[in-house]
Protein backbone atom coordinates (compact mmCIF):
# COMPACT_ATOMS: atom_id res chain seq x y z
CA UNK A 1 0.00 0.00 0.00
CA UNK A 2 1.32 3.38 -1.00
CA UNK A 3 1.71 6.00 1.71
CA UNK A 4 -1.13 8.92 0.94
CA UNK A 5 1.48 11.61 1.70
CA UNK A 6 3.78 9.84 -0.27
CA UNK A 7 5.32 12.47 -2.67
CA UNK A 8 6.52 9.47 -5.31
CA UNK A 9 4.58 10.04 -8.45
CA UNK A 10 2.05 6.79 -9.28
CA UNK A 11 0.81 6.47 -12.85
CA UNK A 12 -1.30 3.35 -13.68
CA UNK A 13 -1.40 2.24 -17.27
CA UNK A 14 -5.20 1.32 -18.12
CA UNK A 15 -5.38 -1.29 -21.04
CA UNK A 16 -8.57 -1.87 -22.99
CA UNK A 17 -10.62 -4.51 -24.72
CA UNK A 18 -9.09 -8.03 -25.19
CA UNK A 19 -6.20 -6.61 -23.80
CA UNK A 20 -3.43 -7.41 -20.78
CA UNK A 21 -0.69 -5.89 -19.08
CA UNK A 22 1.32 -7.18 -21.45
CA UNK A 23 0.08 -6.07 -24.91
CA UNK A 24 0.99 -3.08 -26.81
CA UNK A 25 2.83 -0.56 -25.98
CA UNK A 26 1.97 -0.86 -22.30
CA UNK A 27 4.89 -2.70 -20.83
CA UNK A 28 7.47 -0.52 -22.69
CA UNK A 29 5.99 2.51 -21.02
CA UNK A 30 5.78 0.72 -17.82
CA UNK A 31 9.70 0.34 -18.13
CA UNK A 32 10.29 3.60 -19.12
CA UNK A 33 8.43 4.92 -16.43
CA UNK A 34 10.10 2.83 -13.91
CA UNK A 35 13.55 4.34 -15.44
CA UNK A 36 12.80 7.43 -14.39
CA UNK A 37 11.57 6.86 -10.75
CA UNK A 38 7.85 6.57 -11.03
CA UNK A 39 5.97 3.55 -9.29
CA UNK A 40 3.93 2.24 -11.92
CA UNK A 41 0.67 -0.08 -12.23
CA UNK A 42 -0.43 -2.02 -15.22
CA UNK A 43 -3.89 -4.12 -13.84
CA UNK A 44 -5.08 -6.76 -15.41
CA UNK A 45 -8.57 -5.81 -16.10
CA UNK A 46 -11.03 -8.54 -15.43
CA UNK A 47 -13.12 -10.86 -17.86
CA UNK A 48 -11.28 -8.72 -21.08
CA UNK A 49 -13.19 -10.23 -23.78
CA UNK A 50 -16.82 -9.60 -22.03
CA UNK A 51 -16.45 -6.55 -19.46
CA UNK A 52 -18.55 -5.55 -17.27
CA UNK A 53 -18.62 -1.57 -16.42
CA UNK A 54 -19.35 -2.18 -12.79
CA UNK A 55 -16.12 -5.13 -12.41
CA UNK A 56 -14.12 -2.59 -14.19
CA UNK A 57 -15.45 0.29 -12.22
CA UNK A 58 -15.24 -1.66 -8.90
CA UNK A 59 -11.34 -3.18 -9.75
CA UNK A 60 -9.45 0.49 -10.62
CA UNK A 61 -11.46 2.07 -7.64
CA UNK A 62 -9.36 -0.69 -5.98
CA UNK A 63 -6.20 -0.82 -7.41
CA UNK A 64 -5.56 2.69 -7.58
CA UNK A 65 -7.42 3.28 -3.94
CA UNK A 66 -6.81 6.84 -2.28
CA UNK A 67 -5.55 8.94 -5.30
CA UNK A 68 -4.20 12.57 -5.21
CA UNK A 69 -2.20 14.90 -6.91
CA UNK A 70 0.88 12.32 -7.27
CA UNK A 71 -1.55 9.91 -9.12
CA UNK A 72 -1.69 10.19 -12.82
CA UNK A 73 -3.70 7.70 -15.26
CA UNK A 74 -3.04 6.49 -18.79
CA UNK A 75 -5.73 5.17 -20.85
CA UNK A 76 -6.18 2.84 -24.01
CA UNK A 77 -9.64 2.65 -25.38
CA UNK A 78 -12.31 0.96 -23.51
CA UNK A 79 -9.60 1.95 -20.43
CA UNK A 80 -10.19 5.57 -21.50
CA UNK A 81 -14.23 5.39 -20.26
CA UNK A 82 -13.30 3.42 -17.09
CA UNK A 83 -10.82 5.98 -16.60
CA UNK A 84 -13.55 9.05 -16.74
CA UNK A 85 -16.10 7.35 -14.90
CA UNK A 86 -13.52 6.52 -12.12
CA UNK A 87 -12.79 10.23 -12.01
CA UNK A 88 -16.43 11.15 -11.62
CA UNK A 89 -16.68 8.43 -9.04
CA UNK A 90 -13.83 10.29 -7.19
CA UNK A 91 -15.19 11.93 -3.65
CA UNK A 92 -14.90 16.04 -3.32
CA UNK A 93 -11.37 17.70 -2.75
CA UNK A 94 -9.87 14.29 -4.61
CA UNK A 95 -7.88 15.49 -7.37
CA UNK A 96 -5.04 13.85 -9.73
CA UNK A 97 -2.25 15.59 -11.42
CA UNK A 98 -3.18 14.05 -14.90
CA UNK A 99 -4.38 11.72 -17.61
CA UNK A 100 -3.13 10.70 -21.17
CA UNK A 101 -6.15 9.53 -22.84
CA UNK A 102 -5.16 7.58 -25.89
CA UNK A 103 -7.77 5.95 -28.19
CA UNK A 104 -10.44 6.66 -26.45
CA UNK A 105 -14.22 7.68 -26.10
CA UNK A 106 -16.87 8.42 -23.96
CA UNK A 107 -19.70 8.23 -26.59
CA UNK A 108 -20.53 5.08 -28.13
CA UNK A 109 -18.08 4.63 -31.45
CA UNK A 110 -20.34 3.40 -34.28
CA UNK A 111 -17.84 1.07 -35.76
CA UNK A 112 -18.23 -1.12 -32.33
CA UNK A 113 -21.97 -0.55 -31.42
CA UNK A 114 -22.14 -3.95 -32.37
CA UNK A 115 -21.02 -4.96 -28.48
CA UNK A 116 -23.26 -5.29 -26.55
CA UNK A 117 -21.77 -4.84 -23.02
CA UNK A 118 -20.34 -1.78 -24.56
CA UNK A 119 -23.51 0.47 -23.85
CA UNK A 120 -23.22 0.12 -19.83
CA UNK A 121 -19.91 1.84 -19.95
CA UNK A 122 -21.71 4.52 -22.11
CA UNK A 123 -25.56 4.14 -21.54
CA UNK A 124 -25.35 7.25 -18.49
CA UNK A 125 -23.97 10.62 -19.83
CA UNK A 126 -20.54 11.58 -19.20
CA UNK A 127 -20.22 14.31 -16.19
CA UNK A 128 -17.59 16.20 -17.71
CA UNK A 129 -17.94 19.11 -15.49
CA UNK A 130 -17.43 16.48 -12.45
CA UNK A 131 -14.65 14.78 -14.05
CA UNK A 132 -12.46 18.21 -15.08
CA UNK A 133 -13.18 18.80 -11.13
CA UNK A 134 -11.03 15.81 -10.30
CA UNK A 135 -7.95 15.82 -12.77
CA UNK A 136 -5.25 18.44 -13.64
CA UNK A 137 -4.11 18.12 -17.07
CA UNK A 138 -5.88 15.93 -19.68
CA UNK A 139 -4.11 15.01 -22.97
CA UNK A 140 -5.99 13.11 -25.45
CA UNK A 141 -4.03 10.95 -28.30
CA UNK A 142 -6.05 10.25 -31.72
CA UNK A 143 -5.19 8.88 -34.90
CA UNK A 144 -6.48 10.29 -38.03
CA UNK A 145 -7.69 6.69 -39.14
CA UNK A 146 -8.67 4.83 -36.62
CA UNK A 147 -10.71 1.96 -37.54
CA UNK A 148 -12.19 1.03 -34.21
CA UNK A 149 -12.94 4.60 -32.28
CA UNK A 150 -13.12 7.59 -34.86
CA UNK A 151 -10.89 11.23 -34.61
CA UNK A 152 -14.52 12.62 -33.97
CA UNK A 153 -14.55 10.91 -30.55
CA UNK A 154 -11.10 12.37 -29.54
CA UNK A 155 -12.43 15.59 -30.58
CA UNK A 156 -15.57 15.25 -28.43
CA UNK A 157 -13.36 14.64 -25.26
CA UNK A 158 -11.15 17.78 -26.36
CA UNK A 159 -13.74 20.07 -26.88
CA UNK A 160 -15.91 18.99 -23.36
CA UNK A 161 -13.09 18.39 -21.40
CA UNK A 162 -10.68 21.08 -22.07
CA UNK A 163 -7.94 18.69 -23.24
CA UNK A 164 -4.48 19.34 -25.14
CA UNK A 165 -6.00 17.30 -28.21
CA UNK A 166 -3.14 15.00 -30.45
CA UNK A 167 -3.65 14.18 -33.84
CA UNK A 168 -0.81 11.20 -35.17
CA UNK A 169 -1.64 10.50 -39.23
CA UNK A 170 -2.18 6.93 -39.77
CA UNK A 171 -1.68 5.57 -36.39
CA UNK A 172 -4.51 3.58 -36.53
CA UNK A 173 -5.41 2.06 -32.82
CA UNK A 174 -2.32 2.64 -31.84
CA UNK A 175 -1.78 -1.11 -31.00
CA UNK A 176 2.26 -0.65 -31.45
CA UNK A 177 4.90 -1.94 -29.03
CA UNK A 178 6.80 1.15 -28.43
CA UNK A 179 5.26 4.74 -28.23
CA UNK A 180 7.77 7.42 -27.28
CA UNK A 181 4.73 10.22 -27.94
CA UNK A 182 2.78 8.69 -25.61
CA UNK A 183 5.97 8.69 -23.37
CA UNK A 184 6.59 12.31 -24.20
CA UNK A 185 2.84 13.32 -23.06
CA UNK A 186 2.71 11.09 -19.71
CA UNK A 187 6.14 13.16 -18.75
CA UNK A 188 4.56 16.52 -19.85
CA UNK A 189 1.75 16.09 -17.91
CA UNK A 190 3.96 14.81 -14.80
CA UNK A 191 6.09 17.97 -15.36
CA UNK A 192 3.02 20.57 -15.73
CA UNK A 193 1.42 19.25 -12.70
CA UNK A 194 4.76 19.29 -10.37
Amino acid sequence: MVNKKSSQKRVYIIHGWGASPDSNWFPWLKQKLEDRGFIVTVPQMPNTLTPDFNEWLSYIQEVAGRVDNNTYLVGHSLGVITILRFLESLDTGQKIGGAVLVSGFSELPSPVDHLPWLHDFVEKSVNYVKIKERVGKIIVIHSDNDHLVPLESGEILRKLLGAELIVVPHAGHFLVRESPLILKNVLKIISRSS
